[in-house]
């Protein structure tokens, strides 16, 4: 073992009376991965068996049902709720204990966040009826077209859709808890971890912006929290003194004034320390009605965004703190050795690469495949589907194995185009013993990846693995070489991958010939150095002279400096039309507003931004708007002029914007020229990714993934 950079991240820690190899904590996760009768099966123990394979300390399985069907708040939930599912659990938990990490059950019910029961006709419970706020922002006014039958036959909500409990009520649910974690424990988990944070139904009762009760549970802090600590003591009855009992608290609710403030969260933290449970997990929480502060709490986007809160319980309590929220490790290595927290909670990060313990313990963090924060895991559960990952496609699909082949009969694969789809596929093959040639028709690997880590930085970090791990295998790579028939097959391949990527043509909008109207290719060209007789008419002398000397001295092969550089100048107008309102038009609007532009996005589509994930996409579109971007969806008739975009709006009026330049981010469609012409010259051939339609980073990676499976099983 070589603990490195990181003695104290993974060395021992402990919770209560449990040893843990490490302080790197699988935090609990909704993913969706149980059978259809809420016990585990194959997926599900799979997914969490790899997790405990990649060296975590401790795995919290999230979201185990202690009312099961009742309280529900995904698909394909966990329960806990009868003694049948004390089997399936016990087969969980031996399979994590055989790979060394120790196991926990987080104690769960939905409350006002259950609106998944309402599918079998059970009313969310809560301590009071919800009040309506007509400013309320719905995740339904965030969806577009594609993702609307998700939601097309979810129940109406109505006054009838709560109940709000009784003292009869709440005696039940205390012993629900209870019996929950006893049946953890007769299943051979390690501890339970009390979920009271989020807005489930125990934290509905501790959040004054939800409990409006005037009875012993309700009004002061002392009362709110009479519930949770009614909890703590019939579970610590149930299960013992010695077994390790933890809980999740909220240490504020970010956007809800009335809601729960960090001075609430520290008492709360004395209260059930005095309770006896044996740590704290510190979360957070928002004002759901606020569509961007969804990514602004317990799955923040901004990077270490709940340490504050994790660190402030820390100095009032004794007993440890699990913290969690976009934090590096190095940043953990440096809390915990201060003292300032106890243990890091890992989701996303962990979801991307279960490995990355083993891989931090040998000393090799250059070989963790980066989370990119992008959302897709956490989109797939709001649209209620399983868990996915856009860079670790084997994520819930463990079950496969996928992973574990290896070649009998080594073949030489040939794959054209070294975009992340090329490269996915050329390392997995490679990595099952496979002889593997890359040909990429540019000097640089990437393809389209580059272009997508200027505008967001995390695509940079896939980049710079993508191209590592390339770099380190034993993969032909020949840069500067087109996949033509010939050169193809005097390779002679068993069989050739082409993934060379969509065209990007120009779309026939009147107007588009002008010189101030940019292609996505153009931008591309531009942003990346790159030489186009087309595109140098369109730019001054100025512009052309910067990208030369960008290129030649190799700094546009450099994001973090094409990012920087474009701070200060760009050969773009003030005012910017951007014609396309998906994924690449909505990038570009971010990248030109912080960099001082006045946008203007134009979308034909009645809802924007197809191809951003949906709690992505909630939180750029708000971002967008703070930056005084103007978000216009349902246009037709668009034509371009010198210095304006005339078009209809969605009410049907006539309408125009002023526009220095004006960038077309649409028009991008599958291209599958290459592949057909090694088809027709006799060659086995498939083809994947953007060459056969859009998908972007995660139908790159997947189609990857897939296209292997296929070609080796």
């Amino acid at each position: 073992m070589s603990e490195g950079k990181f003695p104290h991240l993974l060395s021992p820690g402990r919770i209560g009376k449990l040893q843990l190899r490490n302080r790197i904590v699988v935090t609990a996760m909704g993913v969706s991965l149980a059978e259809d009768d809420a016990t585990v099966g194959e997926r599900l123990l799979a997914f969490l068996a790899e997790q405990a394979k990649g060296g975590a300390g401790l795995i919290v399985g999230g979201v185990c049902g202690v009312a099961w069907p009742v309280g529900a708040v995904v698909r394909n939930q966990v329960a806990i709720s009868d003694d049948r599912f004390i089997p399936g659990l016990r087969r969980l938990t031996d399979t994590i204990h055989a790979h060394g990490a120790k196991f926990a059950a987080q104690l769960h019910q939905g409350g006002l966040v259950a609106g998944y029961a309402l599918y079998d006709g059970h009313p969310m419970w809560c301590p009071s009826l919800p009040q309506y706020d007509p400013a309320a922002e719905q995740v339904t006014d965030a969806l577009v077209e594609s993702e609307l039958p998700a939601f097309a036959d979810f129940p109406q909500i109505d006054q009838g859709s709560f109940k709000v409990l009784t003292r009869d009520d709440i005696r039940l649910v205390v012993r629900q808890f209870a019996d929950g974690a006893k049946r953890a424990q007769q299943a051979g988990c390690d501890g339970v971890e009390i979920h009271a944070a989020h807005g489930y139904l125990l934290s509905s009762f501790i959040s004054p912006r939800t409990n409006r009760r005037t009875d012993e549970y309700g009004g002061p802090l002392e009362n709110r929290m009479r519930l949770l600590l009614e909890v703590i003591q019939a579970i610590r009855a149930a299960v013992g003194p010695d077994f390790a009992v933890w809980v999740k608290l909220d240490s504020q609710q970010f956007g809800a004034p009335d809601g729960i403030q960090l001075p609430d969260a520290l008492r709360a933290a004395r209260m059930v320390e005095a309770a006896g449970v044996d740590a704290v997990t510190a979360s957070s929480y928002h004002d759901i009605g606020k569509l961007k502060l969804h990514s602004e709490s317990n799955i923040p986007h901004v990077p270490n965004w709940n340490l504050p809160g994790a660190e402030a319980i820390r100095k009032a309590i004794r007993i440890p703190v699990i913290a969690s929220g976009r934090v590096e490790p190095e940043v953990a290595e440096a809390k915990i050795a201060a003292g300032a927290i106890d243990f890091l909670g890992m989701g996303r990060k962990l979801l991307a690469d279960p490995h990355l313990p083993r891989k931090l313990t040998e000393g090799k963090p250059d070989t963790i495949r980066p989370c990119i924060y992008c959302y897709t895991c956490v989109s797939a559960i709001y649209l209620m589907d399983s868990v996915r990952c856009a860079v670790n496609a084997d994520l819930a699909f463990e079950y496969l194995r996928r992973g574990e082949r290896r070649a009998v009969t080594p073949k030489h694969y040939v794959v054209v185009g070294g975009g992340p789809g090329g490269m996915e596929a050329a390392l997995r093959l490679e990595a099952q013993g496979h002889r593997v040639t890359l040909l990429e028709r540019t000097a640089r690997l990437g393809g389209t990846l580059q272009v997508a880590s200027l505008p967001y930085e995390p695509n940079e970090r896939l980049l710079d693995w993508l191209r590592g791990r390339i770099a380190a295998s034993k993969v032909d790579v020949r840069l500067e070489t087109s996949g033509t028939p010939e050169v193809v097959a005097a390779l002679a391949p068993d069989a050739v991958l082409v993934a060379t990527g969509a065209r990007r043509g120009m779309p026939p909008i009147p107007g588009s010939e002008l010189p101030h109207v940019l292609s996505g290719d153009d931008m591309r060209r531009m942003l990346l150095g790159q030489s186009d007789p087309a595109l140098a008419k369109k730019l001054p002398l100025m512009a052309r002279m910067a990208a030369k000397a960008g290129a030649t001295l190799g700094l546009t092969s450099d994001p973090a400096f094409v990012r920087k550089a474009t701070r200060q100048w760009m050969p773009l107008g003030k005012r910017i039309a951007i014609i396309g309102g998906e994924l690449v038009g909505i990038e570009l609007a971010e990248f030109l507003v912080e960099r001082g532009r006045t946008v203007t996005v134009l979308e034909e589509a009645a809802r924007m931004g197809a191809g951003l994930q949906l709690v992505r996409r909630m939180r750029a579109m708000a971002e967008l708007r703070e930056h005084g971007a103007s978000l216009l969806a349902g246009v037709r008739d668009v034509r371009i002029e010198a210095g304006r975009v005339r078009f209809t709006n969605a009410a049907g009026e006539a309408a125009a914007v002023d526009a220095d330049h004006v960038i077309i981010a649409k028009g991008a469609t599958g291209d599958s020229s290459v592949a057909d012409a090694l088809q027709a010259a006799g060659l086995r051939v498939h083809a994947f990714g953007d060459c056969t339609g859009v998908g972007y980073i995660e139908g790159a990676i997947r189609g990857a993934a897939d296209l292997v499976a296929e070609l080796t099983q």
